[in-house]
């Protein structure tokens, strides 16, 4: 296509030359920097080359952490890196919150969140809030129960009720004290006019051994936390907080079939990263738990742990968690006592 400037030319047109020279040049210029540019592409293209830590702020045992091994196994098939767990559990999940938003946001390190983040802010346990990360994707959506003991003469959700409203402020609720369990069980009292006393627990597994001891009377729960309990003899779900029953627990009832309407009570856990992080690895790794929730045998292995898959991209997610802080700053007065 430079023929006819590479074709010797009359003195009366070197000028001409010239300038197609300094055009040569130029684009010479532009060939190296779209060289660079589509090695950095490639570059880009690497991410991840090495394991991402995956911070879950939650102890072992209860329905966060359950669940996010679960990715975490996972993770090599779909993101092509290892995503080892790294449990920092601490006021109300918002220890390993805090070290994550610290972390540099290089892609290296992720963190799982769910809706106690914003519970803890709007009662003021953290400063931090959902949009002090990059929301990546949510995964997995776990209804909540309310259990108690099998020794209690608490066989229904309507027995529970009545006795709650008779005695106000008796019942021993365990919960993480400003935290979407917390949440959930106001949502209870709020519906029934009740009044519960509140224990307070870092985490769902330590407050579910807790009711099994006979130390607190009720908590809220999960499948994943509390099934074999259930199971064993030791528990009992008294209602689901689902839109419908689940296949696991046929004989629960739902909250909105005994008539509570607005007592809809599941936890989305999802994943987020550091404020500043590329776009393009953002994206990178959004594709990858997209393609994960779409795998018969990731579905299966949430579904085994009480959980269902729901996925939402970056946007979806961050969109859902803004609705859903605005819910919780509403319901905040109630968190405060």
């Amino acid at each position: 296509m430079f023929y006819d400037v590479l074709l010797p030319a009359p003195r009366k047109h070197l000028g001409r030359l010239f300038a197609s020279g300094a055009a040569i040049a130029s684009l010479a210029v532009g060939l190296g920097a779209g060289a660079l540019t589509v090695s950095q592409s490639a570059q880009a293209d690497d991410y991840p080359d090495h394991a991402i830590e995956f911070i879950v702020p939650w102890s072992p045992g209860g329905g966060s952490d359950a669940l996010m091994r679960i990715i975490s196994n996972a993770a090599p098939k779909f993101v092509g890196q290892p995503m080892p767990v790294i449990n920092m559990p601490g006021v109300s999940g918002t220890i390993g919150l805090k070290e994550l938003a610290q972390k540099d946001p290089d892609g290296y390190t992720v963190g799982q969140i769910h809706e106690g983040l914003m519970a803890a802010n709007a009662t003021g346990l953290t400063t931090l809030n959902w949009d002090d990360f990059q929301p990546i994707a949510s995964l997995a959506s776990s209804p909540q129960y309310l259990v108690v003991n099998a020794d209690s003469d608490w066989k229904t959700f309507d027995e529970f009720a009545e006795y709650a409203k008779a005695h106000p402020g008796e019942i021993r609720v365990g919960a993480t004290l400003g935290g979407i369990p917390h949440v959930h069980a106001a949502m209870i009292e709020d519906a029934i006019g009740a009044q519960f006393r509140y224990v307070g627990f870092e985490g769902t597994g330590a407050r579910i051994r807790s009711l099994v001891g006979g130390h607190i009377d009720a908590s809220i729960g999960d499948i994943s936390s509390s099934l074999e309990f259930v199971k064993n003899g030791d528990l009992r779900f008294l209602a689901v907080g689902s839109k419908a029953r689940l296949e696991q627990t046929p004989d629960v009832p739902t909250f909105r079939e005994l008539g509570y309407d607005n007592l809809d009570m599941s936890i989305n856990r999802g994943i987020v990263a550091p404020k500043g992080i590329d776009p393009a690895r953002v994206e990178t790794l959004a594709k990858d738990f997209e393609a994960m929730s779409e795998d018969p045998e990731f579905v299966d292995r949430v579904n085994k742990a009480g959980a269902e898959v729901e996925f939402m991209g970056p946007q979806a997610y961050a969109d859902y968690l803004d609705n859903v802080d605005g819910t919780i700053e509403r319901l905040s007065g109630k968190l405060a006592r």
